[in-house]
């Protein structure tokens, strides 16, 4: 009931929609239970003997009953149809703003793949569910309450029949349906695996390619697809015996009706029951059967929405993670940056932790390296300063102010973060640019290009800044895809600027020329730069060097060289490696 009452605040501006929809099966039920009664009626006076003018008048009452059934089914349709789409498109919109407000910690907790299956495959059903319970699940009771009532008014001993066979049908019914909810639940988890492996294909083609590991990847796709399959064919045949066992019902409901109806025509000579009566019975029957096997489909199509309903309700239950104060701060004064005994660690069930007893003191203005081997933490480290994650215990200030008490955008905009995964996105370079500032103006974004060393690269475009970029950036190099990334966040005019090993792809004279711009351009702004190269750190106000989630040492190039072995070690190495080369 819980996940039902989530659910139905999506429903929003649709809700006359959905109330019209019901409203308009419950009347065309009802018309079509009294066709079969005007039909009875209309036999009855043929076999009487009775004047053209009675056809005509029962004949006439049939159309218009007709057209009124017509006319109330369309417009439960189309109530229907617009009712559940709205309803859909209203559960996308909810789902995606809820994904947006997410936390690291958040996504962390669902991956990608599960998350587009959420957003499609399981919407679409709760679409169709929805669809079927404001029109056909209210039909097919309406339809049997209608029909058995007209049943009795015609003959209580016919109806005696429905009511022996529908309790059997509907107890078999239902083992059928309760052997098969629990593969529906297990079957989009699959789905999850599934989505992923496509996900990991697509994304990384080229290194499929570039390894030859077609094969290897055809054969992960396919025992996902398999496991997907299995589930279903056991689904499906275990949902296959109900329509068989509908149709022996109605067949034997025919038999019966037919052979008991006769005999009560003959023994009473049609005083107790007429043949008008017999051919009424029979179309109820087969309304009460219909009504049954569309129920029973319903039931199903809700017992296969509801696991799709637990998983989105999921999503739009889940609390970020992060969120801001009652009385946030909404102006950040400057780029100075303390950690104080931070504690951190991505899940609160870790035996480790991530960072350990983090102490570090950054001034406004100052330069400040990063460097340590893969794994030493040095993401997580700049991931506390512009609060994607929040600490365990200790604190993270800028500008004297703990992150924790900021209004959220106002601490990103000014803690601006170039990740080691550059993302662009599809458009032009003048529409990636603007993500760090909408309303920037063409002056702006060239200066910002000029200091990120991108503008040599995009002059000599077709269509310069007006370039399109394909989506994820496939259209650009590594190294200019890092240079558009830094643009990107300068524009910004940060407070505080980190990289994230964003020049790693770009050669060492651009790098020197990206980190003299920043010491000329933007010599108010706080720099970290984390990097591999000892060469994009040398010249660094302080260089920090992380080992196992630590601070090792904090010192200048030549202090470090003289005091910490694997600053002296990572140094030595490249510069052998350099002077091999060279």
């Amino acid at each position: 009931m819980n996940t039902v009452k989530r659910l139905s605040k999506c429903v929003r501006e649709y809700k006359l929609m959905s109330i019209l929809s019901p409203l308009f099966v419950a009347l065309e039920v009802v018309v079509e239970c009294i066709i079969p009664f005007v039909t009875a009626k209309l036999i009855n006076n043929i076999e009487a003997n009775c004047d053209l003018r009675v056809i005509a008048k029962y004949g006439g009452l049939l159309v218009v009953l007709a057209v009124f059934s017509l006319s109330f089914g369309a417009l439960s349709g189309h109530c229907c149809a617009i009712a559940s789409s709205g309803f859909a498109k209203n559960m996308r919109h909810d789902l995606f703003y809820s994904v947006q407000k997410f936390s690291f910690a958040n996504i962390d907790k669902f991956s990608t793949s599960s998350l587009v299956t959420r957003l499609t495959t399981d919407v679409t059903n709760i679409q169709n569910a929805y669809m079927m319970i404001i029109r056909v699940a209210l039909r097919s009771p309406l339809m049997l309450i209608f029909s058995l009532t007209m049943t009795i008014i015609i003959s209580r001993r016919i109806t005696l029949i429905f009511l022996v066979l529908i309790p059997f049908l509907a107890i078999a019914l239902l083992v059928i349906f309760r052997r098969a909810i629990p593969l529906f639940k297990s079957v989009f988890k699959k789905y999850d695996v599934l989505n992923n492996s496509v996900k990991e294909n697509i994304d990384g083609i080229r290194v499929v390619k570039a390894f030859v590991r077609e094969d290897y990847e055809r054969e992960k796709f396919n025992a996902a697809a398999d496991d997907v399959c299995f589930d279903f064919t056991k689904v499906e045949k275990i949902m296959a015996g109900a329509m068989p066992l509908i149709n022996t019902a109605i067949y034997v409901v025919m038999l019966m009706i037919s052979f008991f109806s006769a005999r009560m025509i003959i023994s009473s000579g049609g005083s107790s029951l007429t043949i008008g009566d017999l051919s009424s019975v029979i179309t109820y029957a087969m309304q009460i059967m219909i009504s049954l096997m569309m129920f029973s489909m319903t039931f199903v199509m809700i017992s296969m929405s509801s696991a799709s309903a637990k998983r989105i309700a999921e999503v739009l239950d889940e609390q970020s993670t992060i969120v801001n104060p009652d009385e946030p701060v909404t102006e950040v004064p400057n780029g100075d940056i303390d950690f104080e005994n931070v504690c951190f660690s991505y899940s609160e069930t870790a035996d480790n932790e991530t960072l350990k007893n983090i102490n570090l003191h950054i001034s406004s203005g100052e330069t400040i390296g990063i460097i340590g081997s893969t794994g030493s933490s040095k993401t997580s480290l700049i991931q506390l300063i512009s609060r994607l994650y929040d600490v365990n215990s200790g604190s993270v200030k800028v500008g004297d102010t703990d992150v924790r008490d900021y209004d959220i955008e106002t601490l990103r905009n000014a803690v601006s973060v170039v990740l080691q995964k550059n993302v662009l996105f599809s458009g032009t370079i003048k529409d990636n640019i603007r993500w760090g500032k909408k309303d920037a103006t063409d002056d702006e974004i060239k200066e910002v290009c000029r200091q990120a060393q991108a503008d040599e690269f995009i002059n000599e475009m077709p269509d310069g800044y007006d370039t399109r970029i394909e989506r994820g950036g496939t259209n650009v190099s590594g190294g200019q895809k890092q240079r558009l990334c830094i643009a990107r966040a300068l524009l910004k005019k940060p407070k505080v600027l980190i990289l994230d090993d964003s020049t790693s792809a770009v050669d060492t004279k651009t790098d020197a020329l990206i980190r003299e711009a920043f010491r000329n351009e933007i010599p108010d702004t706080t720099k970290i730069i984390i990097a591999q190269r000892i060469a994009s750190v040398q010249d660094a106000d302080k260089i920090v060097v992380m080992e196992n989630g630590r601070i090792d040492a904090i010192g200048t190039h030549d202090e470090l060289i003289k005091t910490n072995n694997i600053y002296r070690e990572v140094y030595e190495s490249q510069t052998k490696a350099g002077d091999t080369v060279a």
